[in-house]
């Protein structure tokens, strides 16, 4: 059996810089990797932490079709989701960062969650999942 698992997302963006510094100031993401490539072009991978399994792919969008698509990726509805053990803080540094919360904090059967859109308008979840009760 071979092993198999989703590495990368990659999201439109219109500048590479920009939206590095907007997911590193306000999600705390980490720059896992930025190289160049051909044409101007650049493979940036960034992820919350330096051990995450997935990151998002930032592609710059360099087409008129691409850049129509920057910020609405998922067709208006919320497609990124980020997981936390930490919703407090996490919502904080999002409020902190000046980012644009589209309800209050609430609590839903999985967990405690905000929707929030990035500086492109793309729309996430921020959730604290609830913890699973095991039967013994």
């Amino acid at each position: 059996m071979n092993a198999r698992h989703i590495a990368h997302i990659a999201l439109l963006v219109r500048d590479y810089d920009e939206a590095i510094a907007w997911y590193a100031r306000a999600l705390g993401f980490v720059v896992l990797e930025d190289s160049a490539l051909d044409h101007g072009k650049r493979w940036v991978r960034m992820a919350p932490t330096r051990d995450a399994s997935f990151s998002l792919l930032l592609a710059r969008a360099t087409t008129s079709e691409a850049l129509a698509c920057v910020g609405h990726q998922h067709g208006g509805r919320v497609g990124l989701f980020l997981h936390t053990d930490d919703f407090a803080g996490d919502h904080a540094r999002l409020v902190a960062a000046g980012v644009a919360c589209e309800t209050p904090p609430r609590e839903e059967a999985h967990g405690t969650v905000v929707v929030f859109r990035d500086l492109y308008g793309n729309r996430w979840d921020l959730i604290q999942p609830r913890a699973r009760v095991t039967a013994p």
